[in-house]
């Protein structure tokens, strides 16, 4: 039996064994939070007071509980703390009894001598930080802890710590089920399984799985069982997300889980074979093309970042609301992005339920991480417990070492001892799973990261249709938040015109990365001019957000079967930004930007290949058609194009598609369309039709007037 308990915590002197005045802690959570909360530090996502937390940085803090339990004379009492953030003790009655450095492995103390009253301590050491190093991200370089809370160029630096997931007090018997996992092989043709569980146990135990629809296909005391005629996990849009229930039982004690049948490989993308070009050949591009149950699909999704600045914070109920809109984009898979460490077990159930394919990164980015052996010591434990913890899930599709660890910024390569000890242990600890260095590898691609390429002038659509990538990992289109998110972090005096303040700058409006990130007021300028209004600003950057990413997204899949990837830089953000890459302002507006990846990720759609954002009066516009089809079925379709403008339409072409196979897509004719010369217009619509509706896309386009052209309506062409 389990029996929480209530928490206070405090500053702490370890020299002295002094404890400075306490306050009520919440579990899970995060201490700095507790504490802002407790001493008024008010809002503190509001201007540049996030800075608060600049003087608590270097803080000891303790965890106390006067321990209240019930138990049996045959019972031991254990003391569980799933996770630690970072370095830290436990005490009862003020004897260190268990010590450790990480955050992914449980504690797990034996404390059976304990008494009801008694004091439990968890004591929280200082950050780590390297000697010498600046403060930034390369203080975490010799850690495990994710490197985030240092600062980033969309997350303040706010460094957290304490119990971020459940702690207890838990009793058990002679009969105690410590830990029970799956595991299953498929026959070749993909339709039995050969399940066997591993139990950690002292007892017989009874193992029971359930189909979906609550039939008991096995119940029994052997470990291992056949399974015929299974059915398939599939992510989504390609299946069913079917997961079988399991229970193992001993004594009173259960654990539960699910299983979800797949097999995953990453292999060559098309043309890989072709790079590079004469003899000796090596690097060819990495394998990064999905094969999931025997059937190629495209990875379309984005990189998921810390949901929140205190991790422990994020509930079941925020996981889900998040996914949910993930799934809802039309998304198959999510980069976990190394930075942001590992999410709670609810997330990678979530993502099991939902179809969203799991790219887990450890804990390593941007950083040479040295193998000495006190980090490889670290290292070794925390990665084991990660992937113990997740490899069962069907949503886990495969590991990598971390975020760009073999670019110049970072230095590692694959001799980094860091990396071929992660490779090793994913190899002995989950064999079947695929792993890779960091990413990018060769022929993948990270950037760009805003709407016009500020060093050549190019656009979006001109940046990815130059392209030739097996796989876009990290791409963005930068938008300012909404306006009443604005209003909610920035002063109302200094909101607009933005400029440099320390509430923008604290929000990455100005920069974060160079001078103009996040706001890009050059970009804005060339495209509209000066902004009049901040509504007006932040509708531009929509604009240019909603198409960017769709032009970018739907490029992506055009490029298939060489391109086989597409996430975008990024999906969430752990508080609000004043403007960034993101798609879901914190903690869950969806910008403009998130639908127009939803319609450029539906399974089958009309697209069209336009070649740059901006078009002069009386151009000829051009774009090529294309019918896209990520799904599992045959599709057929009519498309019909047009221009709509100042209300007009501009009709041009009909194209019969004819059928496009399963995961393909299909490239139609070219539309051409004069545009008229008008001196009243800033924008078009192109527009592309089809049969049912359900498929029709559409491009808002900048239009640039010509002062001198007579005002005459158009006629319908």
């Amino acid at each position: 039996m389990r029996f929480f308990q209530s928490w206070r915590a405090a500053q702490y002197d370890p020299e002295n064994k002094i404890t400075y005045p306490d306050f009520p802690a919440k579990v899970p959570g995060n201490i700095q939070q507790d504490y802002a909360e407790a001493f008024d530090f008010g809002d503190y996502i509001f201007a540049d007071r996030v800075k608060q937390f600049d003087a608590i940085e270097d803080n000891w803090w303790v965890y106390s509980a006067n321990i209240d339990f019930e138990r049996k004379e045959d019972e031991t009492l254990w003391f569980v703390a799933e996770g630690v953030d970072y370095i830290f003790d436990i005490l009862l009655n003020g004897k260190t009894i268990y010590s450790y450095e990480g955050m992914f492995t449980p504690a797990k103390v034996d404390i059976s001598e304990a008494k009801k009253g008694d004091l439990l301590q968890v004591v929280i050491h200082p950050h780590p930080k390297r000697e010498g190093a600046p403060a930034t991200r390369d203080q975490a370089d010799q850690s495990c802890k994710p490197p985030f809370s240092y600062g980033w160029d969309w997350n303040p630096r706010l460094m957290v710590s304490g119990l971020w997931r459940d702690a207890y007090l838990e009793t058990r018997g002679a009969a105690f089920l410590r830990s029970c996992e799956p595991f299953y092989t498929l026959n070749e043709a993909r339709d039995t399984a050969q399940v066997r569980f591993v139990a950690d146990c002292d007892a017989p135990v009874t193992y029971t799985l359930t189909d979906m629809e609550g039939r008991v296909v096995y119940s029994g005391n052997s470990p291992e069982v056949t399974l015929n005629n299974i059915n398939l996990w599939w992510c989504n849009g390609q299946g069913e997300q079917y997961l079988y229930s399991w229970t193992a039982t001993a004594g009173e004690n259960t654990l539960s889980g699910k299983i979800g049948f797949k097999t995953l490989r990453l292999v060559l993308n098309a043309g890989a074979y072709d790079e590079p070009f004469g003899f000796p050949k090596s690097r060819y591009p990495a394998p990064i093309t999905i094969e999931l149950n025997g059937r190629k699909i495209f990875g379309k999704g984005s990189n998921w970042v810390n949901a929140d600045m205190f991790p422990g914070t994020v509930t079941e109920e925020r996981y889900r609301e998040l996914l949910e809109m993930a799934k809802d984009a039309n998304m198959n898979i999510l980069r976990i992005w190394g930075g942001s460490g590992i999410n709670k077990p609810e997330f990678y159930d979530i993502c099991d339920e939902l179809g969203l394919l799991v790219w887990q990164e450890f804990m390593l980015a941007c950083n040479n991480y040295v193998g000495t052996p006190h980090y490889l010591s670290v290292l070794e434990r925390e990665a084991v417990s990660v992937i113990r913890q997740l490899r069962s899930h069907a949503s886990l599709a495969f590991w990598c070492g971390g975020n760009e660890l073999f670019n110049g910024w970072s230095g590692m390569t694959e001799q980094s001892e860091a990396l071929r000890l992660l490779n090793k242990l994913c190899y002995e600890e989950d064999f079947g799973r695929p792993f890779l260095y960091t990413s990018p590898l060769c022929g993948m691609a990270h950037g760009g990261y805003f709407f016009m390429n500020p060093e050549d002038g190019r656009d979006v659509f001109e940046i990815f249709a130059a392209a030739s990538n097996s796989a876009y990992t990290e791409f963005g289109v930068p938008s300012m938040a909404p306006v009443e998110q604005l209003r909610k972090i920035i002063p109302e005096g200094e909101l607009f015109p933005p400029t440099p303040t320390a509430a923008w700058l604290e929000h990455h409006g100005f920069n974060a990365w160079g001078p103009h990130s996040w706001v890009w007021y050059p970009t804005i300028r060339k495209y509209f001019g000066e902004p009049k209004n901040l509504e007006e600003m932040v509708g531009y950057t929509d604009w240019m957000q909603t198409v960017g990413y769709k032009a970018a997204f739907e490029e992506a899949r055009r490029q298939w079967p060489h391109c086989s990837m597409s996430i975008n830089w990024c999906y969430c953000e752990p508080w609000i930004t004043a403007a960034n890459n993101a798609v879901i302002s914190y903690p869950n507006i969806k910008k403009p930007g998130y639908y127009g990846i939803k319609e450029a990720l539906r399974p089958v759609m009309a697209s069209a290949r336009i070649p740059h954002f901006s078009w002069k009066s009386g151009e000829l516009f051009s774009a090529q058609l294309w019918l896209l089809n990520d799904s599992p079925e045959a599709v057929s379709d009519i498309l019909t194009a047009y221009i709509e403008i100042n209300g007009e339409v501009i009709k041009d072409i009909t194209w019969e598609t004819g059928e496009v196979a399963p995961n393909t897509n299909k490239m139609g004719p070219t539309v051409n369309i004069t545009l008229p010369r008008l001196s009243d217009c800033d924008e078009f619509t192109f527009r592309v039709k089809t049969k049912n509706g359900a498929g029709d896309s559409s491009y808002r386009l900048k239009f640039i007037p010509d002062p001198a052209a007579p005002k005459v309506r158009i006629l319908n062409m």
